[in-house]
């Protein structure tokens, strides 16, 4: 038994109003929508587990996550603090973004690509997350169809399932040489309205060749498929700097983070590059989402762009973890692992011990305290033959990685033999 009483204040004056008490009652089975009813992101899964054996005093080596074991540069984070006595840090910014970082974003791509972009078409979200989210809500409608490479961020396949979209998946595994081919769709029924790429890619670590680039901005343009290109692991290349999407057309939704080069994955702030025809329905899409993204954090986000001297040494230890790995893991981790010329990856083929990603992880998580991601999180189709395994921690750490799987896998084949 229980009572409610309500305040409001007409005249001037407060009443209180007694409701009657009354028995809690237990409704009927309520409703769960099916659009919920997704597949897990199995990597975040595997990190809370790790997570808890960390906990419990266990030694852990962390692969199984995508994020970068240094902090965000320094300049950001004073920036924070100062930001913390103003005033307006405290109070809501406009749905697309504080001007100062608008401004600064696309003054990057200015800096870095040698593009003039109009800030007015810089939006910046709550992580790249929501912009996916924006970018499906306002370029398609239900029902429409998306080609998505496969293996791809299972987030991108997720999302459109819960929107009632329809993900149609494009092949882009060894057979296609890791890059989505052109002529496959149009030997489909019809052309897709949407194709999603991203480069460099998560899990493989592939770049998109400037030329396949050019060529799939141009192909989109033609057929009227609208692009969306993530490019949220630019900066992280280690055979040069790769080129956006928005070099090619103006088409595009270029989608970026300061998550990942830029190391700040729990500031999220991310950004969109938007068609201009797109701008108005994206801003209207942020208002009733998220009114705006943490405007501290937006502050002290201006800094990121000024540190590259700081952030490219990062990149260093990426390159050098990414060799002590290639170098050092066990040749049948190696056969048809994809070509890592970015991001911090490597999808490893563990065809020739398992097919079973799921046990395999498992099994190497239980005997060695390794934490990797199941292939079949990125690729429902032959993601049971690999595994992902991120860089991004320290070398120390890498070492010990090398020195763990290669013990674990020389015990796993004796105990198949």
């Amino acid at each position: 038994m229980f009572s409610v009483s309500i305040y409001f204040l007409p005249s001037q004056e407060r009443m209180k109003c007694n409701l009657m008490s009354y028995n809690k009652i237990t409704p009927p089975s309520l409703k769960i929508a099916k659009r919920s009813e997704m597949p897990p992101f199995m990597a975040m899964d595997v990190m809370r587990l790790a997570a808890e054996l960390d906990a419990q005093g266990q030694d852990i080596v962390h692969l199984e996550v995508g994020q970068p074991s240094s902090s965000a540069p320094k300049p950001v984070m004073d920036a924070l603090v100062e930001s913390m006595g103003q005033q307006k840090s405290h109070g809501y910014a406009v749905a697309l973004g504080i001007p100062e970082l608008r401004q600064r974003i696309a003054e990057h791509y200015k800096q870095w690509y040698q593009i003039d972009i109009d800030a007015e078409r810089v939006a910046v979200t709550v992580g790249s997350s929501t912009g996916f989210a924006i970018s499906f809500m306002s370029a398609f409608d239900v029902g429409d169809r998306i080609a998505i490479p496969n293996p791809g961020y299972p987030a991108y396949r997720n999302l459109m399932l819960g929107m009632g979209l329809e993900p149609v998946i494009l092949p882009a595994g060894p057979n296609e040489g890791w890059v989505p081919q052109l002529q496959q769709m149009e030997e489909w029924d019809r052309l897709p309205d949407g194709l999603m790429i991203a480069s460099p890619h998560n899990p493989t670590g592939v770049v998109i060749p400037d030329d396949e680039l050019k060529k799939i901005c141009n192909w989109c343009d033609k057929h009227g498929v609208r692009l969306i290109s993530d490019e949220i692991y630019h900066g992280l290349s280690y055979t040069g700097r790769c080129e956006t999407a928005l070099k090619y057309t103006d088409n595009a939704i270029v989608i970026n983070s300061l998550s990942k080069y830029f190391s700040m994955t729990g500031w999220r702030i991310g950004w969109m590059i938007l068609p201009e025809q797109l701008i108005t329905p994206a801003e209207k899409l942020a208002q009733n989402l998220y009114i705006s993204a943490p405007t501290p954090n937006q502050i002290a986000a201006v800094k990121a762009f000024d540190c590259s001297d700081e952030l490219d040494a990062h990149v260093e230890r990426y390159k050098e973890n990414r060799q002590i790995l290639l170098s050092g893991l066990p040749a049948e981790l190696l056969g048809q692992a994809a070509p890592c010329d970015g991001a911090f990856y490597i999808y490893a083929d563990i065809s020739k011990l398992s097919n079973d990603s799921i046990s395999f992880a498992k099994e190497l998580l239980d005997q060695t305290g390794v934490a990797s991601t199941p292939g079949v999180d990125f690729d429902p189709l032959d993601g049971h033959r690999y595994l992902r395994l991120s860089f991004a921690g320290s070398t120390k750490t890498m070492h010990e990685a090398v020195k763990r799987i290669n013990q674990f896998v020389v015990n796993y084949k004796k105990d198949a033999a």
